[in-house]
């Protein structure tokens, strides 16, 4: 687990400091999810740091609801405009990989964020999803005193940031035989559908003791709280709405465990200092995921200090990252990129 900080020299050629300002350059942005509020704000961190860095001059962007074929797609057309980098999403890890070997054959810079690849060629800046999973469960798994069942809500299947998360999961579950999986469900990252998953389960009766989700959380506790139904301990992300729930919700106990749709930004930091002539020491960099409970004193203060209700409610809190972003809170709310 490696956190990346942009050397000074870096820092210099994406700030432009110390002489002419450096080479604007146009980059390729390929997303497979629209609609999902952490992919809305990736998509706003790109925008926000690419006109913050002052070395971009336009910005191409396939940002649609696709599977891997029609990324290939996206990512050839973005080869095909001249980009000089790319900044990509993955659908999976290696479905994407011979468009990904074609752009760096081509001298185009790759960068994958959110989720691995598995071409050798790209450049991988993510969250480190499987701690993210290994977190949250293990804390849910402690809340129920290591016995009962769990909801298990994962994200898209095939997605290797799921592949990631079930890693960690799975392996803190290993950790408590005294849980069980009383669902498995994936809920595609869709706000909709996650809830409409857990109101037909509160609708059956079946038994169970807490909930993990893959970032789909707030319409979790919308659901319990419209059903009348009993709150258990639930599981998620950084998001605005379900962090305002943990620290507002009677009865609810809960953790947020950070996954930033900023990564898109380090995304774009980083391609930048490629391009300036300084890539980092190593190709995959990973940043480390931190749990926000509504139990500890410590976990309480980090909630109290992460609302922000001018966020909207799918949107992760954590809008920046340190180290890698250097745009304002305002300007990735503006969502603007170079000549927007």
């Amino acid at each position: 687990m490696t956190r990346l900080l942009l050397t000074a020299s870096a820092a210099t050629i994406l700030l432009g400091i110390g002489g002419a300002m450096a080479q604007e350059y146009t980059l390729g942005v390929s997303n497979t999810v629209q609609g999902n509020g952490w992919r809305e704000e990736m998509i706003c961190a790109i925008k926000a740091q690419a006109l913050d860095s002052g070395m971009v001059a336009s910005l191409n962007i396939a940002h649609r609801n696709t599977d891997a074929a029609g990324q290939l797609e996206d990512i050839r057309n973005l080869i095909q405009a001249g980009v000089d980098a790319i900044v990509v999403n993955p659908a999976n890890p290696d479905g994407i990989n011979a468009a990904i070997k074609e752009a760096t054959d081509a001298g185009i810079v790759v960068v994958a964020v959110d989720q691995a690849v598995t071409e050798p060629s790209a450049y991988v800046v993510s969250n480190n999803q499987e701690e993210y999973g290994y977190l949250g469960a293990k804390w849910l798994f402690e809340q129920m005193g290591g016995e009962g069942s769990v909801v298990y809500m994962r994200g898209a299947a095939g997605a290797s940031a799921d592949n990631d998360r079930d890693t960690g999961f799975k392996r803190a579950l290993a950790e408590y035989p005294g849980i069980t999986i009383a669902q498995e469900v994936f809920t595609g990252w869709q706000q909709d559908q996650g809830k409409q998953q857990i109101l037909d389960l509160l609708s059956t009766g079946v038994p169970f003791d807490g909930v993990w989700t893959s970032g789909i959380d707030n319409v979790i506790v919308d659901a319990f709280v419209e059903s009348d139904a009993p709150l258990v301990p639930i599981v998620g992300a950084d998001n605005a709405g379900f962090v305002g729930q943990l620290a507002t919700v009677e009865g609810l106990v809960g953790a947020a465990v950070t996954n930033p749709g900023s990564i898109g930004g380090a995304g774009v930091a980083v391609a930048l200092q490629i391009l300036g002539g300084d890539a980092p020491a190593e190709q995959t960099v990973l940043v480390t995921p931190d749990l926000w409970d509504n139990v500890s004193d410590e976990g309480k203060a980090s909630i109290a200090a992460a609302q922000n209700p001018n966020l909207d409610p799918e949107w992760p809190v954590s809008v920046s990252i340190e180290g890698f972003t250097t745009y304002t809170t305002e300007e990735i709310i503006a969502c603007k990129g170079p000549g927007e």
